[in-house]
């Protein structure tokens, strides 16, 4: 018997046709996942448990999954290794490894539990940059997690939670004091922009979902999965944090004002640019301090800079700053 699957992937929603219907174990599910949206990483499955109002769980036994219910693909963030040998064939790596690479590679080698003594562990692209005081200003570093992590709310705001989640635990009562929505949702707005500025609708239910997991008090009770009421929220909210953000300068925001005119044909932009699929920052303002014409003269530096050996550091400081 045939049956037909909901598929939420990032952000998108797709329809899973499965002609022989649902397959008997998970593992022949994700094969069949992986190969229909030609998912590269590893990942796992979750499923909407009714007699948990629609909550996403973990998928262990594909019995829990029946015609035309929703699944979603959470994908693993993969561990980056490099070989030493691979490192030193790489093209210009070679003439750009000087002695506090090597160094460092010791440190992490010597710290590390693992047994391979070839091995170069390497922390995540997102921590580096960050760490750089010249990416400061550039907003973003990192791309759209695979779990969201609800940020801790203002004091009095979390004193409300912890009474209201234990009502909720004790007798299932809702919170209904309307005051810590704003509190909340100016939180949430800040932690989603760390992120994105135009977030889609997967990845603001994503939001929700993990706002009343962690505070049941929270659940919507107008809908059935108990999130709807929060995502329609956060969209507005978002786009009043855009409207107040946008004056201050950022080129992300300011490309999509509705108000500005193209000079080619004086019309309203017709559609929003926003970040593709595996960018993270999509149109980053200047470092502070910096111009056109500086950033151009960096760039040119960068050039007569890369021909150098044992320059490896220059070459780091000034990528990050020139994006």
């Amino acid at each position: 018997m045939s049956a037909r699957l909901r598929v939420i992937l990032q952000e998108e929603i797709r329809k899973l046709s499965l002609p022989c219907g649902i397959p008997a174990t998970v593992e022949e599910l994700k094969h069949i996942v992986q190969d229909t949206f030609a998912i590269e990483q590893d990942f796992s499955l979750q499923f909407q448990d009714q007699e948990f109002d629609g909550q996403f769980f973990t998928l262990l036994e594909t019995n829990e999954v029946k015609d035309k219910d929703t699944i979603k693909v959470v994908l693993t963030a993969p561990v980056i290794t490099l070989t030493f040998e691979d490192s030193l064939n790489a093209k210009g790596l070679q003439e750009s490894f000087d002695s506090s690479c090597a160094e460092s590679s010791e440190d992490v080698r010597s710290s590390s539990s693992h047994p391979s003594s070839d091995t170069i562990l390497l922390t995540s692209p997102e921590t580096i940059v960050q760490s750089s005081p010249e990416s400061a200003s550039s907003l973003r570093s990192s791309s759209w997690p695979a779990q969201f992590e609800i940020p801790t709310f203002s004091f009095d705001t979390e004193l409300i939670l912890q009474a209201a989640n234990a009502a909720y635990r004790k007798d299932g009562t809702l919170l209904s004091n309307p005051s810590v929505k704003p509190s909340i949702l100016d939180k949430l707005a800040d932690s989603i922009f760390v992120y994105t500025a135009y977030p889609s609708r997967a990845q603001r239910e994503q939001v929700a979902e993990a706002l009343v997991m962690k505070h049941p008090c929270l659940r919507d009770p107008v809908s059935s999965n108990g999130i709807y009421g929060w995502q329609n929220s956060l969209k507005y909210k978002l786009g009043n944090f855009r409207a107040k953000v946008k004056y201050l300068g950022l080129p992300e925001l300011n490309v999509n004002c509705r108000k500005r005119k193209s000079a080619a044909d004086g019309q309203p932009t017709k559609s929003l640019k926003k970040a593709k699929k595996s960018e993270v920052n999509y149109l980053p303002p200047h470092p502070q301090g910096e111009t056109d014409e500086t950033l151009e003269k960096e760039r040119v530096e960068l050039l007569y800079e890369y021909k150098k050996r044992d320059n490896t550091k220059i070459i780091n400081e000034k990528m990050v700053k020139t994006f």
